[in-house]
């Protein structure tokens, strides 16, 4: 069974084909251009080179969030856009599940830390744990400040890796308190489609048509949480 899986919730973009746990094709870009002008084009690209056709694809994938509001919306809209056309079934499936899934390919046995820059002094975190690369979730995806993290990602002498674009701000501010905390490389820090398309392979159980596929949102989107504000909410 073919996968294409589109990620878009951050900085980078990225698009990948998937079948049986193999990756057959990934695409990224990290140019500062806006996704909607790179992600399709980018798609349509790498299943040219690989010689694959949109026809091919059984299920299509997508990080649902959390991330940047915008980011979420394009991946989202640009894969119901391709799953409707074939009547495909889609699966949305969490940005940091997604990171940690890519992880959990790395030698390491330990705490998995996802997280992601959500500004305002917050990150978008979710934790796991990894063993002979098997990753377990072992917390639900939420917003919190660093404070917050260090006390839930307490989990006494288990070594931490973090992941995630928001990895080196936790790892810094948690290497003064802990020797057990380690910073994923590069090439496995990022969101990256390729993860995206391994964890659905492990959610086919919650694929849904294109219409019904929605982001996830942990927060409201930052003009909703200013207008709150005035209105004292």
């Amino acid at each position: 069974m073919k996968i294409l899986a589109i990620e878009s919730t951050a900085g980078p973009a990225s698009c990948a084909v998937c079948e049986d746990g193999r990756i057959l094709a990934c695409s990224s870009v990290h140019t500062g251009l806006t996704h909607s002008q790179t992600l399709i084009p980018m798609v349509h690209d790498m299943l040219k080179n690989a010689g694959i056709g949109l026809n091919d694809i059984d299920i299509f994938a997508v990080a649902a969030g959390p991330g940047s509001f915008t980011g979420v919306r394009i991946g989202v809209a640009a894969v119901k856009g391709l799953a409707f056309a074939g009547d495909k079934p889609c699966v949305g499936v969490s940005t940091l599940a997604a990171m940690a899934r890519m992880a959990g390919g790395l030698p390491f046995d330990g705490i998995i830390c996802a997280a992601m820059d959500a500004r305002c002094g917050q990150v978008y975190t979710a934790l796991f744990e990894n063993h002979a690369g098997s990753v377990q979730r072992l917390t639900e995806d939420e917003a919190m400040s660093l404070d917050e993290l260090k006390n839930k990602a307490d989990y006494g002498e288990k070594s931490i890796l973090f992941v995630g674009d928001g990895a080196e701000l936790c790892y810094n501010a948690f290497s003064q308190f802990s020797p057990y905390v380690h910073l994923a490389p590069a090439c496995f820090r990022y969101q990256n489609a390729a993860g995206v398309a391994l964890e659905a392979e492990n959610r086919m159980d919650q694929a849904v048509s294109a219409d019904k596929l929605m982001p996830v949102y942990l927060r409201l989107p930052q003009a909703e949480r200013e207008l709150k504000r005035r209105l004292g909410h």
